[in-house]
């Protein structure tokens, strides 16, 4: 049984803030999300989705100057964000923060999702590493019911968003030209 439900943004801001994971609804599917500062937390993150350490992490933003505060922003990456977001698109960009434990140093996979409550976190607390809340390779967990299964006691909280639609977003790579689709999610794109 996982530690503790919550609904609002103090409390998921307070877990992430101690070093937690906790689990939460995106626009998406339910991801485990952790400081992104905080080496520990990322650890645990990584440890808990038994992710390979070189398979990076989106983060969560609240807006879009915070997104600009991550990668190299130019007029094509602007053009898509605003066209998406928020929503279902996670863009690759080349790094400016090397500050993030996220697998990775050299790019960053941003995104504004569509949900109030991560949004208003992410304003407060900063950006958010979130990953798909499944172990590496299984199936992504959309009903909040499946997460003791998967995680039991591992988790601190869990933010219940109730059932979700269960297609993961949609990742383009923006670092170089051309632009590439890494992943056809729920957003369906044609670069």
């Amino acid at each position: 049984m996982v530690r503790e439900l919550i609904s609002d943004a103090d409390k998921l801001c307070g877990e992430l803030a101690a070093g937690g994971v906790a689990a939460v609804p995106t626009d998406t599917v339910y991801g485990l999300a952790a400081d992104p500062r905080n080496p520990k937390a990322m650890q645990r993150l990584f440890e808990l989705k038994e992710r390979p350490s070189g398979v990076p992490v989106a983060v969560l933003v609240g807006e879009l100057d915070q997104a600009k505060a991550l990668i190299e922003w130019d007029g094509a990456i602007d053009d898509l964000a605003r066209e998406h977001w928020p929503g279902a698109l996670t863009i690759v960009g080349r790094s400016v923060d090397s500050n993030l434990a996220l697998g990775t140093l050299d790019t960053i996979g941003v995104r504004l999702p569509d949900h109030d409550l991560l949004r208003e976190c992410a304003r407060r607390f900063g950006p958010i590493a979130c990953t798909s809340a499944n172990r590496h390779g299984e199936p992504t967990i959309t009903n909040p019911a499946d997460l003791d299964a998967a995680f039991g006691d591992d988790i601190e909280v869990v933010v219940d968003g109730g059932i979700l639609e269960g297609l993961a977003s949609t990742v383009v790579d923006m670092s170089g030209h051309p632009a590439v689709i890494l992943r056809q999610g729920v957003l369906e794109l044609d670069l």
